[in-house]
């Protein structure tokens, strides 16, 4: 284990906190929050101080592997999390420092699940920096470093299959620096594609940057306690299609940068994911209608933003489905655990897996009917290897028994019942934030204890960087020396 490159790289990691944290200082500057300045600015210094002393001398090697890049991963999204609520608890906002965790760990985690039960009280500054947190972890908090600090050697492609979402991570252009820099400036790109949509559409400028970052980042933190629902429906319109745009697959962005049209509408996985968006969508429509009647084209329009806020697991409400009727519910929650496209800033089980799944029982029917035969899985029109397929099998394992365990753990803890325990564990773990029941849309966290929040607070972790990051923080194997 090379625990000076570890050290190293968390060192870069608490600078570059240290250096988002001034757009949220002018925000408070601003609008003359000086309290929310202080905060921020001493947290900001916090972690440039410790992030300086931790660099000042650099590794002797420089070299590390799968090993050390899932323990930086995973070190880095904790390290950045408690240095990030400190704002939040130093305000007073927040007073307990685990809520404030909870809190911005479900901001980098894009999750958007809140103990808050009125968020306007946190002020312009801290609402943005709750905010721009959801860009941040949207496309990862390590690849926005490996764009600024290449290490050179290959090495760099362990810290991106640590960090990113889904079955398999490749490299788009030869050197992995490059492929983050293309990453983010695409996702830059369409961020600020669609400030200026909500703009035009008449949102404020501030409402305008704010909900972009969370629609961006997948993530789901209003800035006003109504939520979605001041908005105008135009607004809300784009607000959904945003959503939609940013769980699709990034590399077919790439394609279509490079005009290979062809092969960017090739892609099989988006073409499900928007079949599953459309056939959601007009189901949820005409089961309102059928269950409470009402006006068709509004209830469409709500379904619509309902679909896009919990398939790509943003979490933004214009209304409570919590309410809607039961089969409605069920399906809500079968889209809570797909997720959106691999490769996105999406969150849950994501489509390209439950293809694979889909694929492998038709292949072992197969096998039945036909002992003699062979059939190989693909994928994007390639054959997929046996690893890649196992790899899918085992996250399934893992996933279930951690979504098992987490329920347990919570209801021993707090005796909610079991719509709640459950769909709270579906909202933290897949990186939605609303649940239902107790924890639905108009609902929040806060009632959970201290042990629950940290249960939730792992799973919401967990779920972002796609488990295996922190379940090998407690694998003593781990952090053996290499021989």
């Amino acid at each position: 284990m090379n625990f000076s490159m570890i050290i190293y790289v968390l060192g870069w990691v608490l600078k570059l906190e240290a250096g988002i944290m001034i757009l949220p200082i002018i925000c408070a500057l601003i609008y003359q929050e000086f309290w929310a300045v202080q905060a921020l600015a001493v947290s900001a210094v916090l972690a440039l101080v410790i992030g300086t002393l931790v660099t000042i001398k650099g590794p002797k090697r420089t070299d590390y592997y799968a090993r050390e890049g899932f323990v930086i991963c995973a070190l880095s999204w904790i390290v950045m999390s408690l240095i990030g609520a400190l704002p939040f608890y130093l305000t007073g906002t927040i007073p307990s420092y685990i809520d404030a965790v909870f809190e911005i760990v479900s901001g980098f985690t894009t999750t958007g699940a809140s103990i808050l039960a009125e968020v306007e009280h946190l002020g312009k500054g801290l609402l943005f920096w709750r905010s721009f947190s959801h860009w941040v972890g949207g496309m990862g908090v390590l690849v926005l470093v490996l764009t600024i600090l290449p290490l050179g050697g290959g090495y760099n492609m362990m810290i991106m299959k640590a960090e990113s979402p889904g079955p398999d991570v490749s490299k788009i252009v030869p050197r992995v620096a490059d492929t983050a820099k293309a990453l983010y400036k695409i996702y830059a790109a369409l961020t600020l594609f669609w400030i200026i949509l909500f703009l035009l559409s008449g949102m404020s400028i501030y409402d305008s940057i704010c909900i972009a970052f969370g629609s961006a980042g997948t993530g789901g933190f209003a800035v006003r306690n109504s939520g979605m629902a001041d908005y105008s429906m135009l607004s809300q319109f784009l607000i959904a299609v945003s959503m939609i745009m940013f769980g699709v697959n990034f590399n077919v962005y790439y394609l279509m940068q490079k005009r290979k049209f062809h092969d960017a509408f090739q892609c099989e996985e988006a073409r499900v994911y928007l079949g599953i968006v459309a056939f959601s969508t007009f189901f949820f429509a005409f089961n309102i209608v059928k269950m409470y009647g009402g006006d068709f084209l509004y209830a469409l329009h709500h379904s619509f933003f309902t679909v896009g806020a919990i398939i790509t697991t943003t979490g933004y409400a214009t209304l409570d489905f919590a309410t809607w009727p039961q089969a409605s519910q069920m399906l809500l929650l079968f889209l809570m655990f797909t997720g959106a496209c691999a490769g996105s800033t999406g969150g849950g089980f994501k489509i390209s897996r439950l293809i694979i799944m889909v694929k492998e029982i038709g292949k072992e029917l197969l096998v039945l009917v036909h002992p003699e035969a062979v059939k190989h899985i693909r994928l994007e029109h390639k054959s997929l290897e046996h690893s890649v397929v196992r790899s899918v099998n085992c996250y399934l394992i893992m996933y279930v028994v951690i979504y098992m365990v987490s329920v347990f753990l919570i209801a021993w803890a707090d005796d909610f019942d079991f719509t709640t325990n459950f769909s709270a564990v579906a909202a933290t773990f897949n990186n939605i934030g609303p649940g239902l029941a107790a924890v639905g849309p108009t609902c929040n966290f806060s009632a959970y204890s201290d042990f629950s929040k940290i249960v939730l607070t792992f799973d919401m972790l967990a779920g972002r960087l796609e488990i295996l990051p922190m379940l090998l923080l407690f694998l003593p194997r781990t952090w053996r020396k290499s021989n």
